[in-house]
């Protein structure tokens, strides 16, 4: 989607520092960290949100929570804990239409998520 930020940022047209990248993931830092370690995960294919995935998309799901394990234990966070969190549109705190993964942790982090 031409206008959609996290497809340019997938597509290399942004300047953003991949922390992770292969055919179907990238990785990066959220520009408004809830926590020391806060990270992004999309797929570079657009798809808007949970709703949309289809039976060919599903394999990303383990490959980002794959992608996410690997980051954490390089961020020195998989020890303590750390929390992995989707959102879905509206109502469930979505604000940029292609679904992403926020991987949080460096610190106690509670419930709700990301607090």
């Amino acid at each position: 989607m031409a206008d959609c930020i996290f497809c340019k940022i997938a597509a290399g047209e942004m300047d953003t520092e991949l922390l992770y990248e292969d055919e179907d993931i990238v990785a990066f830092e959220d520009i408004n960290p809830r926590a020391p370690t806060h990270l992004l995960l999309i797929p570079r294919k657009h798809i808007a949100t949970l709703d949309e995935l289809q039976g060919e998309d599903y394999h990303l799901l383990g490959d980002i929570y794959r992608v996410a394990n690997q980051l954490a234990e390089e961020a020195g966070i998989s020890d303590n804990g750390y929390q992995i969190i989707a959102n879905c549109k509206e109502d469930g705190g979505q604000v940029i239409y292609h679904i992403h993964f926020h991987l949080l942790g460096g610190r106690k982090l509670n419930w709700p998520p990301g607090e």
